[in-house]
C-alpha cells in the first residue's frame, strides 16, 4: 500500500514540477534557472509544513509518504539544479552559476525553516 501512496503523490509533483517550471521560466528572459529554483523552494517549504505536522502529531504516516516522498520527491530535482548550474558555468556564467548554489542553498532551508515554524504554529 506505501508504494501505491508514492505513486500518487508522484503522478502529481512530476507534472506539477514540469508545469510550473515552465510558467516561471517562460516569464524570465534570463539565464538564471527561476523555474528550477521555485520548484525547489516550494518543495523545501511544503516538505517544512509536512515535517511540523507530522511531529505534532498533525499528519500521519500515509500523509508522510504520499506528500512528503511522492510529490515533494518528484516536485523538487536536485539532479536538474544540478545540470543548469554546470551548464551556467561552462557556458561562462559563472556568476549565476554560482548565484543559483547560494540562493538555492539558501532559499531552500529558509523555506523548510518557515514551514517548520508556521506548522509548530499552526498544530502545537
Amino acid at each position: 500500500m506505501n508504494w501505491l501512496l508514492v505513486m500518487a503523490g508522484a503522478a502529481i509533483g512530476g507534472p506539477l514540477r514540469y508545469l510550473t517550471d515552465r510558467a516561471v521560466q517562460t516569464r524570465h528572459d534570463t539565464l538564471f534557472p527561476w523555474g528550477t529554483f521555485t520548484v525547489n523552494v516550494v518543495g523545501c517549504l511544503v516538505l517544512g509544513l509536512l515535517t511540523g505536522a507530522v511531529t505534532a502529531g498533525a499528519a500521519s504516516s500515509s500523509v508522510r509518504l504520499f506528500i512528503g516522498t511522492g510529490l515533494c520527491g518528484a516536485l523538487t530535482t536536485y539532479s536538474t539544479f544540478s545540470y543548469e548550474t554546470l551548464r551556467l558555468a561552462e557556458d561562462g556564467a559563472r556568476f549565476y552559476a554560482a548565484a543559483n548554489v547560494v540562493a538555492s542553498v539558501i532559499a531552500g532551508l529558509g523555506a523548510a525553516f518557515v514551514g517548520i515554524a508556521v506548522a509548530g504554529a499552526l498544530w502545537t
